[in-house]
């Protein structure tokens, strides 16, 4: 009779446990994998160290495809975007998707993110439970990104239940039901379709919008394919918005269960950058990741054979002791000094690092900073009921987010 090995064997926690899902940190400390890897009972090599992680993340001997060995989760190869990919074929398309995708594009967009946050906050009601996640939090990056990418505003609502399915499809395979599998390969169709047709129409008509941008971009000659082009559109609003989704999300709830925190917050506006940098640390949104070795490889004195699977979970390397002082806390200044001379804190991996750091990462900071601060602006209060997290593994986030919004600023108590 064969054995059956479960997500624990495989991962060494179990994932769908009720107690991972409130506090995963404990758990992962748990592993004792900070300074050596640990082998789960499958056989995967885990990490929980900063300096391992990092170490992973920037060795171009660990990357997504090897030539032998298996695949953290599987994608025909014409839907693959260049966040699954290793070098070369990396290099060329995050470098064309980059020359659309530019810092001066993403601050441009500032005064259209402070717009969207002042029309989203002025429609919350006073005194009575909303849902932060499903009136502000989602509704901002989504807008967002469509608007970038040309998605005409009557199409919005076709994204949702697609980038549900496929948020969800960013978790192991061997994690999911076949039905999500199912549900992951169906949105990947219908997303791919619907922007077929409407890169097609950017090709007839350019405008001025990311899509036309990426349509257009090239390199020496160098193109995006269509199914590169596509496979980018998909990654990019996905992307673009889920991570965003849970900055705000868990950043607002770890404001309201640390007040001295939030006092601090709300008295000191222009140092939101910094906290909000202290917030991605404290609870990413992507919690891990996987990198295979495409050669032999030596990780923390332990020999990692070709094609051999290392876990990072970069939540635990964000609260990593020997790097973070004090790591289960949060606080705000201990990213303020940046800048300034003084001593800063060792840099978060909320956003990962290398060659796959992840390209929205200027946005998804402008749009968490500009949401939070101006929610804090108001008087929050969290609603007395339980608070639950979705079913996904790679990102933390929660269901729903009820609070009760009062106006004006309040009186710091």
């Amino acid at each position: 009779m064969t054995e059956v090995i479960g997500p624990a064997e495989i991962l060494g926690f179990d994932p769908f446990a009720p107690s991972f899902r409130a506090d995963p940190y404990s758990r992962y400390r748990e592993l004792d994998a900070a300074r050596s890897l640990a082998r789960t009972p499958a056989g995967l090599w885990v990490t929980t160290g900063h300096e391992l992680c990092e170490q992973v993340l920037r060795d171009p001997g660990f990357g997504h495809r090897p030539a032998e060995g298996v695949v953290w989760r599987d994608a025909p190869a014409r839907r693959r975007s260049f966040l699954t990919m290793d070098p070369p074929d990396h290099t060329r398309l995050r470098r064309l998707v980059g020359k659309a995708f530019t810092a001066r594009l993403i601050e441009r967009l500032r005064p259209r993110v402070e717009e969207l946050v002042a029309d989203l906050l002025d429609a919350l009601p006073e005194g009575v439970p909303v849902d932060l996640l499903a009136a502000l939090a989602y509704p901002l990056p989504v807008i967002m990104i469509s608007e970038l990418l040309g998605v005409p505003p009557e199409d919005r609502d076709l994204f949702k239940g697609w980038s549900d399915a496929l948020a969800r499809g960013l978790d192991p395979d061997f994690l999911l039901p076949a039905d999500d599998l199912a549900k992951r390969e169906e949105a990947r169709t219908e997303f791919a379709g619907y922007f077929a047709e409407l890169a097609a129409r950017r090709r007839a008509e350019p405008r001025d919008d990311l899509l036309s941008a990426l349509v257009a971009v090239s390199d020496g000659g160098e193109v995006l394919s269509e199914a590169d082009l596509l496979a980018t559109c998909v990654l990019l609003l996905v992307a673009g918005h889920e991570t965003t989704v849970n900055l705000i999300g868990n950043g607002a709830l770890a404001l309201l269960r640390h007040p001295d925190q939030l006092a601090r917050f709300r008295e000191r506006p222009d140092e939101s950058a910094a906290a909000v940098e202290e917030l991605l640390r404290y609870d990413p949104p992507v919690q891990l990741t996987l990198r295979s070795a495409l050669e032999d490889r030596v990780v923390g004195g332990t020999p990692v054979p070709k094609g051999g699977m290392v876990l990072l979970i970069l939540g635990a390397a964000n609260r990593d002791p020997a790097v973070f002082r004090d790591p289960d806390r949060l606080d705000l200044t201990r990213y303020a000094g940046a800048g300034t001379g003084r001593a800063e804190a060792p840099r978060h991996l909320a956003f990962g690092h290398g060659i796959h750091f992840c390209l929205g990462a200027p946005l998804a900071r402008l749009e968490g900073r500009i949401a939070l601060r101006r929610l804090f602006e108001r008087d929050v209060a969290l609603a007395d009921v339980p608070l639950t997290y979705r079913d996904n593994l790679v990102l933390r986030g929660l269901s729903a987010l009820p609070a009760t919004i009062g106006g004006g600023r309040p009186a710091l108590r």
